[in-house]
Protein backbone atom coordinates (compact mmCIF):
# COMPACT_ATOMS: atom_id res chain seq x y z
CA UNK A 1 0.00 0.00 0.00
CA UNK A 2 1.31 3.33 -0.79
CA UNK A 3 1.63 5.99 2.02
CA UNK A 4 0.55 9.76 0.33
CA UNK A 5 1.44 12.49 2.55
CA UNK A 6 -1.82 14.66 4.13
CA UNK A 7 -0.10 17.74 2.98
CA UNK A 8 -0.42 16.69 -0.78
CA UNK A 9 -3.97 15.02 -0.60
CA UNK A 10 -5.20 18.38 0.69
CA UNK A 11 -4.33 19.79 -2.64
CA UNK A 12 -6.71 17.81 -4.63
CA UNK A 13 -9.19 20.19 -3.09
CA UNK A 14 -9.82 23.36 -5.16
CA UNK A 15 -10.45 25.87 -2.10
CA UNK A 16 -13.38 28.47 -2.97
CA UNK A 17 -15.38 25.58 -4.86
CA UNK A 18 -17.57 25.01 -2.71
CA UNK A 19 -21.19 25.91 -3.84
CA UNK A 20 -24.67 25.53 -2.80
CA UNK A 21 -27.19 24.52 -5.47
CA UNK A 22 -31.08 23.93 -5.46
CA UNK A 23 -31.19 20.71 -3.57
CA UNK A 24 -27.49 19.58 -3.96
CA UNK A 25 -23.68 21.00 -2.86
CA UNK A 26 -20.98 20.42 -5.13
CA UNK A 27 -17.08 21.34 -4.98
CA UNK A 28 -14.35 20.95 -7.23
CA UNK A 29 -11.19 18.76 -7.04
CA UNK A 30 -8.25 18.47 -9.19
CA UNK A 31 -5.67 15.51 -9.46
CA UNK A 32 -2.02 17.26 -9.10
CA UNK A 33 -0.63 14.31 -7.87
CA UNK A 34 -0.17 11.81 -10.95
CA UNK A 35 -2.06 9.39 -12.74
CA UNK A 36 -4.50 7.35 -10.94
CA UNK A 37 -7.62 6.19 -10.16
CA UNK A 38 -10.68 5.95 -8.30
CA UNK A 39 -11.69 2.83 -7.21
CA UNK A 40 -14.62 3.57 -4.79
CA UNK A 41 -16.08 6.64 -2.88
CA UNK A 42 -17.09 5.72 1.03
CA UNK A 43 -18.91 8.79 1.77
CA UNK A 44 -18.40 12.42 1.82
CA UNK A 45 -18.88 14.48 4.99
CA UNK A 46 -20.00 18.63 5.34
CA UNK A 47 -19.76 19.27 8.72
CA UNK A 48 -21.83 16.31 10.60
CA UNK A 49 -23.71 15.90 7.39
CA UNK A 50 -22.66 12.56 5.76
CA UNK A 51 -23.26 11.72 2.10
CA UNK A 52 -22.88 8.26 1.10
CA UNK A 53 -22.06 6.64 -1.88
CA UNK A 54 -25.72 6.89 -3.39
CA UNK A 55 -25.88 10.51 -2.57
CA UNK A 56 -22.53 11.28 -4.65
CA UNK A 57 -22.03 11.84 -8.33
CA UNK A 58 -18.52 13.10 -9.83
CA UNK A 59 -18.54 14.42 -12.98
CA UNK A 60 -15.00 14.72 -15.09
CA UNK A 61 -14.56 14.94 -18.75
CA UNK A 62 -18.40 15.51 -19.14
CA UNK A 63 -18.93 12.27 -17.79
CA UNK A 64 -21.43 11.51 -14.78
CA UNK A 65 -20.50 8.82 -12.37
CA UNK A 66 -22.78 7.50 -9.49
CA UNK A 67 -20.60 6.92 -6.46
CA UNK A 68 -22.30 3.00 -6.14
CA UNK A 69 -20.99 2.27 -9.68
CA UNK A 70 -17.55 2.93 -9.01
CA UNK A 71 -15.19 -0.13 -7.96
CA UNK A 72 -12.40 -1.95 -8.88
CA UNK A 73 -14.08 -3.09 -11.83
CA UNK A 74 -15.33 0.00 -13.12
CA UNK A 75 -12.69 3.04 -11.62
CA UNK A 76 -12.70 6.34 -12.92
CA UNK A 77 -9.47 7.36 -14.84
CA UNK A 78 -8.39 10.29 -13.07
CA UNK A 79 -5.51 11.92 -14.84
CA UNK A 80 -2.79 14.46 -13.51
CA UNK A 81 -4.27 18.17 -14.05
CA UNK A 82 -7.92 16.69 -14.50
CA UNK A 83 -10.18 18.69 -12.56
CA UNK A 84 -13.63 16.86 -11.52
CA UNK A 85 -16.98 18.45 -9.74
CA UNK A 86 -18.06 16.19 -6.53
CA UNK A 87 -21.92 16.57 -6.22
CA UNK A 88 -23.59 15.40 -3.28
CA UNK A 89 -27.78 15.56 -2.74
CA UNK A 90 -30.72 13.67 -0.99
CA UNK A 91 -29.80 15.58 2.64
CA UNK A 92 -30.29 18.93 4.24
CA UNK A 93 -27.22 20.35 4.99
CA UNK A 94 -27.31 23.74 5.85
CA UNK A 95 -24.16 25.57 5.80
CA UNK A 96 -22.70 28.79 6.32
CA UNK A 97 -19.16 30.25 7.21
CA UNK A 98 -16.57 27.74 7.81
CA UNK A 99 -17.14 24.42 6.69
CA UNK A 100 -15.24 21.38 7.65
CA UNK A 101 -15.15 18.41 4.27
CA UNK A 102 -14.24 14.93 4.57
CA UNK A 103 -13.65 12.85 1.81
CA UNK A 104 -12.85 8.83 1.82
CA UNK A 105 -12.37 7.36 -1.22
CA UNK A 106 -10.50 4.32 -2.53
CA UNK A 107 -7.57 4.33 -4.99
CA UNK A 108 -6.46 0.56 -5.86
CA UNK A 109 -2.44 1.26 -4.77
CA UNK A 110 -2.65 3.55 -1.64
CA UNK A 111 -6.29 1.67 -0.29
CA UNK A 112 -8.62 4.28 1.39
CA UNK A 113 -7.72 7.86 1.24
CA UNK A 114 -9.21 10.71 3.18
CA UNK A 115 -8.85 14.20 1.89
CA UNK A 116 -10.00 16.43 4.78
CA UNK A 117 -10.31 19.77 3.65
CA UNK A 118 -12.10 23.35 4.84
CA UNK A 119 -13.88 26.03 3.02
CA UNK A 120 -15.43 29.23 3.55
CA UNK A 121 -19.14 29.49 2.30
CA UNK A 122 -20.67 33.18 2.39
CA UNK A 123 -23.98 33.79 2.49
Amino acid sequence: MAIVPEFLIKRIYQKGSLVINEGSISLTLKNVLGPGLISGFNYVKINDVVFEAENVKFITNGVEYSGVEVSEEKPIIFRLGQTGRLVLSGKDCPIKGLTQILIEAVNPEAGIVQLKAEDTLEG
